[in-house]
């Protein structure tokens, strides 16, 4: 029996976001940078959860991406860029794994965090369908 070997997520995301001119000012990582109070241009990235098909090789984890910033507005450019650009990993490879698709599983939403009040947030959750070497 061969042993399956499921790419990281989170850091295929990470990578592919972080240099894009369109985050440009925006930090992009899996973790939030030190002193992070929500009002920083923040992107992060977290898997939250998915699926494996045996039957097609196939991994589909659920990808969140959480928007950061002072303003709302921003906050919310910040979430439709990233989102755009996530479209953008179909037919792309990380390592082994061959991303076959992106899909919606719930778009961009204003969602405030509590535990950071001074910041602004929107939600956005992604289907992302990898073939794992």
């Amino acid at each position: 029996m061969s042993t399956l070997n499921f790419p990281d997520v989170e850091r295929l995301v990470v990578d592919f976001l972080k240099n894009r001119t369109e985050l440009t000012g925006t930090t992009v990582d899996n973790r939030p940078p030190a002193g992070f109070d929500g009002t920083q241009k923040v992107l992060l990235v977290s898997r939250a959860g998915g699926t494996w098909i045996d039957d097609l090789n196939l991994d589909k984890p659920l990808v969140d991406l959480e928007a950061y910033a002072a303003d709302k507005t921003v906050a919310h450019g910040i979430a439709l860029a990233a989102r755009a650009c996530v479209y953008e990993l179909v037919g792309t490879t990380y390592g082994t794994a061959f991303v076959t698709d992106v899909d919606e599983a719930d778009g961009p939403r204003w969602l405030p965090d509590y535990n950071r009040p001074a910041g602004s947030r929107y939600l956005t959750t992604l289907r992302i369908s990898i073939r794992p070497a």
